[in-house]
């Protein structure tokens, strides 16, 4: 008898233990978009580990894209030092951004193999194999339930990064399935449900505005059922939640974060199965994890010694974003705009400079510029070309990466030697002018053959819509595009911005008709 009751002590006390353990809530913490900003990796994981310490709730990490690439961090090591403080982080799972294929797929696949974290991409295929390259979904148990955690990237990737995808002679190497997105999404939630997952999360980075491509997270919500919320990125925008009906009509909640850790996103799934989000303001957070912060300081001091020479001064901000984190460059004519675009021309000796706006990356505020501050704004690989572009084709350009004003877009063309008025509602433009030896400008002729200073990605590895993937190339340079607007802001500029790059300087001229 003694021995019986001891039995039903210890059951009624398992029993008492599993109920405390199915009643505890799983907080997932999510980020999107940190392009770089690496200081925020620390918060985040702190937090995380304060709520499980705290032992309330099970709690975990995620990742929606857009880590590998975005200032000199990323540029100055291809990515390098990103995978190092990954390696650390223990997310449970992580996603692919378009951005992490800035340095091709190979070297995308030899940092992931570093960092150890389960990556989910459900269409990211190699050229005719039948199985995805990652794993479309990873399934983590807390406590008595499953969550899933499918990955999606957007197809218009193959757009924005096209020379990751295709070969020099345009054959398809890599496809993130633009014609089957939905059902390779649709696919991944059912087999994560027969797998036994209780909640379906879908790390997203596809974004909320129809882009190029026409792909956005609410049509793929509207498209697919069995997905329980979208933790999504891409679009850099900032909501802790809207919802959206899905194929059944059932309202599903998609949040983003905004970029560089502007926010970390709290998804709450409660006992009985409800979802809520709420972003906490990255500099609100008081938590750090001490290994995290170790790896960071570390970076900052290598990176320093290789940025610290200051090549200028500005007594003004070099504008990109604006104070919600949006990147206005891809949506309006800016000073840094205007700066960049003049360095392309000079040094290429062109009659027009160009830049994507999603080619310049950060802001450089007022007082010393140094190198590592210019990397930061333009962190890419690029080198710059000169190309012969016909005025009719640049008036198609023009017309087409404007086309989504207001919205933001990184197509969106800063311009030097050219200004022309863009009508937001009807998606005209007209008034194109042409700048002159003699300082005037002169209307454009949709006959003539124009010199262009560009980028080779915006001539050919898919900025500008691959508006000028034919036009001929007149002199191929070496010379990065960081290294074009440090040399312009030395050499033209004297080290010094001086008034004229204190505000936009009239070019481009936006109207609401």
């Amino acid at each position: 008898m003694k021995n019986k009751k001891l039995f039903l002590g210890m059951l009624a006390l398992m029993m008492g233990c599993h109920v405390a353990l199915a009643q505890r809530s799983i907080v997932i913490l999510y980020e999107n978009d940190a392009h770089c900003g690496i200081d925020g990796y620390t918060k985040i994981a702190g937090l995380r580990d304060a709520i499980n310490s705290s032992d309330t709730a099970y709690a975990a990490a995620v990742c929606c894209g857009d880590f590998l690439q975005g200032n000199t961090t990323g540029a100055i090591s291809k990515g390098q030092y990103i995978a190092d403080i990954l390696r650390y982080m223990d997310y449970h799972a992580l996603t692919l951004g378009n951005h992490e294929f800035d340095y091709g797929v190979p070297r995308l696949k030899e940092l992931l193999e570093q960092v150890g974290t389960p990556v989910v991409c459900a269409n990211l295929y190699e050229a005719g194999e039948p199985e995805p390259i990652f794993a479309p979904y990873v399934i983590h148990q807390y406590g008595d339930k499953k969550v899933a955690y499918v990955g999606a990237c957007t197809p218009e990737t193959m757009i924005l990064e096209g020379y990751s995808f295709y070969d020099t002679n345009g054959i398809l190497l890599y496809d993130l399935k633009p014609k089957t997105f939905y059902q390779l999404i649709q696919k991944a939630v059912d087999d994560a449900r027969a797998e036994g997952a209780d909640y379906v999360v879908l790390l997203s980075h596809v974004g909320e505005t129809p882009q190029s491509m026409g792909f956005s997270s609410h049509r793929l919500v509207n498209n697919t059922r069995g997905i329980d919320v979208v933790l999504d990125g891409h679009s850099h925008e900032i909501f802790e939640g809207v919802k959206v009906k899905n194929l059944d009509g059932k309202e599903i909640i998609v949040t983003q974060t905004g970029t560089q850790f502007a926010n970390v996103g709290k998804l709450v799934i409660t006992p009985d199965g409800r979802f809520i989000t709420k972003l906490i303001k990255g500099k609100d957070i008081p938590n750090e994890n001490a290994k995290i912060s170790a790896t960071t300081d570390s970076i900052h001091k290598m990176v320093e010694a290789v940025t610290s020479e200051v090549v200028a001064h500005s007594d003004y901000r070099l504008v990109v974003s604006d104070e919600n984190a949006q990147w206005v460059v891809r949506g309006e004519e800016t000073n840094a705009g205007d700066l960049v675009a003049d360095a392309y021309r000079h040094a290429l000796k062109a009659d027009i400079g160009l830049e994507n706006g999603g080619g310049i990356r950060n802001d450089i505020l007022a007082g010393d510029i140094t190198y590592g501050d210019i990397i930061g704004m333009l962190p890419y690989d690029n080198t710059l070309r000169r190309i012969a572009v016909s005025g009719e084709q640049l008036k198609e350009m023009l017309t087409r990466c404007t086309s989504l004003v207001p919205v933001l877009d990184g197509n969106f063309p800063q311009c030097s030697g050219i200004r022309f008025v863009v009508y937001a509602k009807s998606h005209n433009v007209s008034d194109i002018e042409i700048l002159q030896e003699d300082g005037s400008y002169a209307p454009i002729d949709l006959h003539h053959t124009y010199s262009v200073a560009l980028t080779n990605y915006n001539h050919e590895g898919g900025g500008f819509f691959d508006s000028f993937k034919k036009c001929p190339v007149l002199f191929e340079s070496s010379l990065r595009y960081y290294e074009a607007l440090a040399d312009y802001l030395r050499k033209v500029l004297g080290g010094t911005t001086g008034e004229a790059y204190a505000q936009p300087q009239g070019r481009i001229k936006i109207v609401t008709d």
